[in-house]
């Protein structure tokens, strides 16, 4: 869930020898500044929530490319969606599907330094005390805290030591665990308490869809294992209390992403900055009964991917003044037309980036790339940032999966998070404009082969009729239509879909 907001950052400088080995194409900007936030689903004005808050990341997009149908490869931070996002590849590429590229022990406490960044990480001084036991409760006693409040004192300082000087660097900020769930058990978030007073919790509204939807795939479906909470039903006065919290921490992260812009303008940054802001995986506030992340359904694996482009997403005409200033949160910005509806996906980050540098972006992997040292499994989206995409193009998709370690739910933390030895299954699934296509395959983790003729399940959601995906029509449909559907798509992962279906028709 959202709770106070950590942050950390790295600092990565190219030289000017690199930036002359591979030519740009145009003016090379000076920066390259990344703001992703752990676990943020599209709640946010600018992608049409009417009861986000969210003034400075809606003042950001209404000078970007937003793209509004952008999606994760897989939804868990604790699998393989950072690592998959970094490299531009998907988890059958790198067969990393149960660790993380994440502070702490999986770095080695080195957050990666100095493989990949040329100064270490910075941390807030309050990420010692996350989960310490700081917080005295109604018995008297001291219980863990979960997180810390904190700000991005640590980003603004450091960019100000940029100022004066010339060389090229990509600067990435990490809003770490503006959404907290401690475990599947309880539910507990701390923004500021001036943040949920934007949310009084009696304009706070339940879910759309809070059913399970019709014949989901048993391991799906937590109300069969007829136990006790986690799996039983929330009360709903507590599912309201857990959207206001969520929502609060929205706001208060926008209010941090808002003073991180500003201080690109008071710098005279602002102008020559490539900004990206977006998130590793979306999150579930009730919908189909579940608060997590663990699914292939939309409203997991879908998130905000926004790319603020100097002099060529910002509209024309602009007046002269600050690009970013911080924005009250009750003021909303209009927004411009850079809008991009059809599918795109976080690996389409690194190829898109490092174009928009003067580098020269990776070539696409052939099908069998584990071997390659650098390849790209995503697209080069810098073409739409000069030309209006308007039109519904049927074979942009997105591609997600996730592992799952039996047929049914299992009690323990296994069950959404399994080891690589437990994996049993794998759902692979699609997402176009009409339809989102699952299908739940035999996976051998000691191989990392998926077994295309052992199909456990399948899902299939029009979206026209059923936006939210409510009501799975897989066994009631003829298969061979999808055959003829996705035998057009050329991504390398849709192998998995034409084959597995030509065997069933």
């Amino acid at each position: 869930m959202f709770a106070s907001i950590e942050t950390w950052l790295w600092l990565l400088m190219w030289s000017n020898l690199a930036l002359s080995v591979f030519p740009s194409r145009g003016k090379t900007e000076k920066m390259y500044f990344s703001i992703i936030a752990d676990d943020l689903r599209p709640s946010l004005g600018c992608y049409g929530d009417t009861l986000a808050k969210s003034p400075n990341i809606d003042q950001l997009a209404s000078k970007s490319q937003t793209f509004l149908n952008a999606f994760a490869q897989v939804t868990s931070c604790l699998r393989s969606s950072r690592t998959s996002l970094l490299t531009s590849r998907r988890p059958d590429t790198t067969r990393v599907y149960d660790f993380v590229f994440h502070p702490g022990i999986a770095s080695n406490h080195t957050d990666d330094y100095p493989y990949s960044w040329s100064i270490p990480a910075y941390h807030p001084t309050s990420f010692i005390f996350e989960k310490k036991k700081m917080c005295k409760g109604e018995d008297g006693k001291l219980h863990a805290n979960l997180t810390m409040c904190s700000e991005c004192n640590g980003a603004v300082r450091l960019l100000k030591t940029r100022v004066s000087d010339d060389t090229p660097f990509f600067l990435a900020v990490g809003f770490h665990k503006p959404i907290y769930h401690s475990g599947s058990h309880r539910y507990k978030t701390y923004p500021p308490i001036l943040y949920m007073l934007l949310y009084p919790i009696d304009n706070m509204t339940l879910a759309l869809d809070p059913d399970v939807p019709i014949l989901l795939p048993l391991w799906e479906d937590v109300q069969k294992l007829n136990i006790s909470f986690p799996y039983g039903p929330i009360p709903k006065d507590f599912q309201l209390r857990i959207r206001q919290h969520y929502y609060a921490a929205v706001s208060y992260m926008d209010s941090q992403v808002g003073r991180l812009l500003s201080a690109l303008d008071e710098l005279g940054l602002a102008n020559n900055t490539v900004v990206v802001f977006t998130s590793d995986h979306g999150w579930s506030l009730g919908e189909h009964g579940e608060w997590a992340k663990y699914s292939n359904f939309d409203v997991a694996t879908r998130v905000p991917l926004i790319f603020y482009v100097p002099n060529v997403t910002t509209p024309s005409g602009q007046p002269l003044g600050y690009t970013f200033p911080f924005v009250d949160i009750f003021n909303k910005p209009e927004l411009n037309d850079g809008v991009t509806e059809n599918m795109v996906e976080l690996v389409d980050i690194f190829p898109t980036l490092s174009y928009m540098s003067g580098l020269i972006a990776p070539e696409p992997c052939p099908d069998f790339s584990f071997q390659e040292e650098l390849c790209t499994e995503g697209d080069n989206l810098a073409y739409t940032f000069y030309q209006s995409d308007e039109t519904k193009d049927a074979e942009k998709v997105a591609f997600s999966q996730y592992p799952r370690p039996a047929d049914t739910p299992q009690v323990r933390e296994n069950s959404d998070l399994p080891d690589l030895k437990d994996i049993k299954v794998m759902g692979y699934s699609v997402r176009c404009w009409y339809y989102r296509y699952t299908l739940w395959l035999g996976f051998n983790p000691k191989t990392f082969q998926v077994n295309l003729t052992d199909v456990h399940a399948g899902e299939l959601y029009m979206l026209e009729g059923d936006p939210g995906q409510d009501r799975n029509i897989y066994n009631g449909t003829d298969h061979t239509v999808m055959i003829r559907k996705l035998a057009s798509l050329s991504h390398v992962s849709c192998i998995f879909f034409q084959k597995t279906l030509r065997r069933r028709a």
